[in-house]
């Protein structure tokens, strides 16, 4: 496999942003096609390694959803021309438990280029203080 060309700085938005549409889609293929055969992620809710299935699955069957979400202070580094880094401030419209809320938060992503393409193999949110 011949290593990719290094993404431009919207192409890596743009794979973060498919993620983001997915989920508000409730997409559960394009969610587990954009994710590594295991996912690191990190939140509110502790630390879980998710495999791609089981993202899936989350994606379709999880008692949320997602309304709409705005991005902004976007930083982009790739270390290597198959890893991108895109960290971000989002603000998310959702409900969970039939509650809707404003979530702000700051967001980081690491997607790997392989065999099945870019996929996301760690996500972190950290939710931030109500201004």
């Amino acid at each position: 496999m011949t290593a990719p060309e290094k993404l431009s700085r919207s192409d890596v938005i743009a794979l973060e942003k498919s993620y983001w549409e997915a989920m508000k889609a409730k997409d559960g293929g394009k969610t587990a096609e954009l994710t590594g055969k295991n996912s690191l992620v990190t939140g509110p809710q502790g630390i879980r390694a998710i495999p791609k299935d089981q993202m899936g699955k989350m994606t379709e069957e999880g008692d949320w959803k997602l309304h709409e979400y705005a991005m902004d202070d976007i930083e982009v580094w790739q270390p290597a021309d198959n890893v991108a880094i895109v960290a971000y401030r989002v603000r998310q419209k959702v409900t969970m438990g039939g509650k809707t809320q404003e979530i702000r938060a700051a967001d980081c992503s690491t997607w790997v280029h392989g065999s099945n393409g870019w996929e996301c193999h760690a996500h972190s949110e950290t939710i931030l203080p109500k201004s």
